[in-house]
């Protein structure tokens, strides 16, 4: 899905003034007021320009079907959660969980705390009342400007969501989650490949294209036991 850009006519916007601002702060500013996807955001009344790229992933691979349990991980301030709620249906369940508050979303479930916590979990579990066909995490960690260090540290947070999916994921189910270019490092895309029949990366339209972000889609989940049965090298 494409955002609505009027064309044939210049829209660079430029802020007056930038005092009390940091250059960053300025760009970032001017980067908002001129991005076409955060206008077409706020048209369509999406709570983030992210709301796109999930848009995107699931026109490509068909990740939402009605009466699905989706849970979002990481959902402030909720595009991701208000998508999932669309495409699901009144038939199906959408549990939202991040550190921060959320303001309510209808149709949805919001959760307040950290994933890695088992009263959390039991939480989402019974939010859902049952397994989930679908979990999301878009979250990102503080990022450094050292690629290296940054890579490192999306890797860590994905695995912990690839853990959290593990135990609440129902057979044949699907887990999508952000990563930096470079994809997944090779244990990582073993251990996908291994719980998942398939495994993608892919980087929506919406993505910027300066950004160092894309997704792994994996879908087909093999179930909980498919560690266990899997032989070791």
């Amino acid at each position: 899905m494409k955002p609505p850009i009027e064309a044939g006519r210049n829209l660079t916007t430029r802020l007056r003034t930038a005092k009390g601002r940091t250059t960053a702060s300025q760009k970032w500013l001017e980067r908002q007021l001129n991005d076409p996807y955060v206008r077409a955001a706020k048209v369509a009344g999406w709570r983030s320009r992210a709301a796109f790229k999930i848009i995107e992933l699931d026109d490509k691979y068909k990740l939402f079907r009605p009466g699905q349990r989706v849970v979002d991980l990481g959902a402030a301030p909720g595009g991701w959660t208000q998508v999932a709620v669309q495409r699901v249906g009144n038939t199906g369940r959408v549990v939202a969980l991040d550190l921060l508050p959320m303001d309510e979303i209808a149709g949805a479930t919001l959760l307040e705390g950290d994933f890695q916590d088992l009263a959390v979990e039991q939480a989402v579990l019974d939010a859902m009342q049952g397994p989930a066909d679908l979990v999301l995490s878009d979250m990102a960690p503080n990022t450094t400007g050292h690629n290296a260090t940054d890579h490192i540290r999306i890797l860590a947070l994905i695995e912990l969501a690839l853990d959290f999916a593990g135990k609440v994921l129902t057979p044949n189910g699907s887990f999508v989650a952000k990563v930096f270019q470079g994809g997944t490092e090779r244990d990582m895309l073993n251990r996908l490949k291994r719980d998942f029949a398939s495994v993608k990366h892919a980087k929506p339209p919406s993505s910027r294209k300066d950004s160092a972000e894309m997704y792994v889609v994996a879908q087909g989940f093999r179930g909980a036991g498919a560690a266990a049965d899997t032989p070791r090298d």
